[in-house]
């Protein structure tokens, strides 16, 4: 196998391509909330919806076919989306399947999607009463605000959805090195 087939094998379509910027249209949905009808707004939820719903199908399926050993479980969820070696195929996939589920579904749609909005609906509100602009430009000002915040947003919420994983959910998965019960 070339180094090239091998890292296309390595390349996670979901991740590693444009289709990454699905999992945006709730966001960029948002920036133009005052502008289209809210049936547009509802429809790029329901395409980044839909983005998060098959990465997590497509990291259940990986989780099934591998198994990591790696010193660090943690390190395997990470990067592979696989949990312990204790763990059994169907706990895999279904952690997998979870974690990926939630972190993108918080990460990827619910805070940007619920950030965007609060930064336009401000935005407008200031604009409407600070400026005697037209609406039509309050309304672009505040489109274009919300559309240039987006790439400010992302790395600080996906690192905040990581703390927060971590700090919960995460710690309820099984572990290495866990002392047995018995």
């Amino acid at each position: 196998m070339s180094e090239q087939q091998r890292q296309g094998a390595e390349r996670d379509l979901y991740r590693d391509t444009w289709v990454r910027y699905l999992g945006y249209a709730n966001e960029v949905g948002e920036a133009f909330r005052s502008m289209v009808p809210k049936a547009v707004v509802w429809l790029s939820y329901g395409v980044s919806s839909s983005y998060v719903l098959a990465d997590a199908i497509d990291k259940g399926k990986k989780a099934g076919e591998v198994f990591c050993f790696c010193s660090s479980w943690v390190k395997c969820l990470y990067i592979y989306q696989v949990p312990s070696p204790e763990a059994g195929r169907g706990t895999r996939v279904t952690l997998a399947v979870v974690d990926t589920f939630v972190w993108q579904s918080l990460a990827s749609v619910a805070i940007p999607g619920f950030t965007i909005n609060r930064l336009c609906a401000a935005s407008l509100y200031v604009l409407g009463s600070m400026t005697r602009w037209p609406l039509t430009v309050r309304k672009w000002t505040t489109t274009t605000l919300g559309l240039l915040a987006i790439p400010v947003i992302v790395h600080p919420i996906d690192r905040s959805v990581d703390f927060l994983l971590d700090s919960s959910l995460r710690k309820l998965y099984p572990s290495v090195g866990k002392p047995s019960s018995s």
